[in-house]
């Protein structure tokens, strides 16, 4: 009996030396944590999508907490997201500009000049690695669908054998664009209202022989342009959306017909 007691009054002293250095080692090394951080983290929807340009939700709450970013940064929360985290921080609620992906390739089945289906090759990256797919150009949309693997939001499908963004659903996170080897797919503002669905270099002698629906680099739309907002680089036209006015005269010029205009499908912020 006594050898029992002996050691449980034994069990119970390391007890409480333990929590002794438990509670030293708590107030020794506690980690100061920002409530304001953690405020704002529970704003943010929690998809780590990169989207706003750091990591994740958890290093964004951190620089909206610290000041070094702004309360709207969040695509995918958006507005209302931004409003709930500048009663937290301060500041206005101002979104920046909003963007959409976008895909500068028009080459669908009908018009891309194929080689013939390619067995063992499913997927972008894969045809890039050996420069070859199912299609002529070799600038141009694979289809394979490695954008439509990376995107959360369901934004992105392959359509008549190339890359196709609904604009209601993208949240410009910029995943499709990190995915895309051909790197085909730029973010653009939502408001732009004309677009070049092309990326191939090649001059028109050699274009014609790969795909119907590319820019013959020829100029017509530049001299159609009153604003500057229009030039040709490397055969391919484009466009400063910050001059663009929308008055549509490149296209009605465009003898390729891929200067298309947009819909603007986002709220205003």
């Amino acid at each position: 009996m006594k050898l029992i007691l002996i050691t449980a009054a034994l069990l119970a002293l390391i007890g409480l030396v333990i929590g002794i250095m438990l509670v030293f080692a708590g107030s020794r090394f506690a980690v100061e944590v920002d409530e304001r951080e953690v405020a704002v983290r529970a704003c943010l929807p929690g998809n780590n999508c990169g989207g706003c340009g750091y990591a994740g939700c958890d290093a964004a709450a951190a620089a909206i907490a610290s000041g070094e970013a702004h309360a709207g940064i969040c695509p995918v929360g958006g507005k209302p997201v931004a409003e709930k985290i500048s009663a937290i921080v301060g500041g206005d609620a101002s979104m920046e500009e909003q963007k959409v992906a976008f895909v500068k390739c028009a080459g669908t089945c009908g018009k891309a000049k194929t080689r013939g289906n390619l067995v063992g090759i499913d997927s972008c990256n894969a045809a890039a690695a050996l420069g070859v797919s199912g299609k002529l150009c070799a600038q141009g949309c694979f289809g394979y669908g490695s954008c439509v693997e990376a995107c959360q939001f369901d934004a992105i499908h392959i359509v008549d054998g190339i890359a196709k963004v609904d604009r209601k659903k993208c949240v410009a996170c910029g995943r499709c664009a990190a995915a895309c080897p051909q790197h085909l797919i730029e973010l653009i503002p939502m408001r732009s209202a004309y677009t070049v669905q092309c990326s191939n270099r090649e001059k028109f002698i050699v274009l014609k022989t790969q795909c119907d629906a590319g820019c013959r680099g020829c100029g017509l739309c530049v001299k159609q342009c009153e604003n500057g907002a229009i030039k040709v680089e490397n055969n391919i036209a484009h466009i400063d959306y910050s001059l663009c006015t929308g008055c549509g005269k490149c296209a009605e010029k465009c003898p390729a017909k891929i200067i298309v205009k947009q819909t603007y499908t986002g709220a205003a912020v």
